[in-house]
């Protein structure tokens, strides 16, 4: 087997939640840093011209519970329209994803909850992300696999791709997914491999 500098790769799968929210921030240390300015906001109602705006601020702390984040959640946060609404009316390729609707989609969830979903958290609110940004690289994007929850996300973490699931399915997790996973393939090729988790591990989710 061929000798390679990294001998250790450490793969972190956390909660869904955006670039903005845990480093838009980061920009106050780093400018280059493609983060917020707080000059960012959405309105309340799409559909109302007259609606007030909510602006990104600095006051995350804990988020519970949390917005939205089914497919047909997803969908109104980017495009600013109900999922029942404009799925009926034309297809989503049509449509100009416009990143008006999460203060919209936020409050229809919950009383207050378009206030949480504006908000990111300061620096020194994370002083773990605070020193990794200030000693290593940080992408300025990311975008989740597929706009929908956790377990079709994890999914294409461990296999890229979700065989289809936009939702945590809970009779198509027990069946398990067919696809083959990235284990396998380091098993195949003589990788050794760890796996850590808190209950359940989404690697039970296949068909071995």
């Amino acid at each position: 087997m061929s000798s390679y500098p990294i001998k250790t790769v450490v793969v972190l799968v956390q909660e869904n939640r955006s670039f903005d929210h845990m480093l838009g921030w980061m920009r106050s240390l780093n400018p280059e840093i493609n983060g917020v300015t707080g000059t960012e906001s959405n309105p309340l109602s799409t559909t109302d011209p007259n609606s007030n705006r909510i602006y990104f601020g600095d006051r995350s702390e804990h988020v519970d519970p949390d917005p939205g984040h089914s497919f047909q959640a997803i969908y109104e946060q980017l495009f600013g329209v109900k999922w029942e609404v404009s799925s009926s009316s034309s297809s989503t390729a049509n449509k100009i994803p416009t990143m008006e609707g999460f203060a919209q989609q936020a409050e229809s969830e919950q009383k207050g909850l378009s206030d949480t979903v504006m908000n990111g958290f300061k620096p020194e609110s994370v002083p773990v992300y605070k020193e990794l940004v200030s000693e290593f690289a940080v992408f300025d994007r990311w975008f989740a696999s597929v706009p929908a929850s956790t377990q079709p996300n994890r999914l294409f973490v461990h296999s890229a791709t979700s065989h289809g699931a936009i939702s945590n399915d809970t009779k198509k997790l027990i069946e398990g997914f067919p696809q083959k996973t990235i284990f396998e393939s380091l098993d195949e090729d003589g990788y050794s491999f760890g796996i850590y988790f808190q209950y359940p591990p989404s690697t039970l989710f296949y068909r071995y």
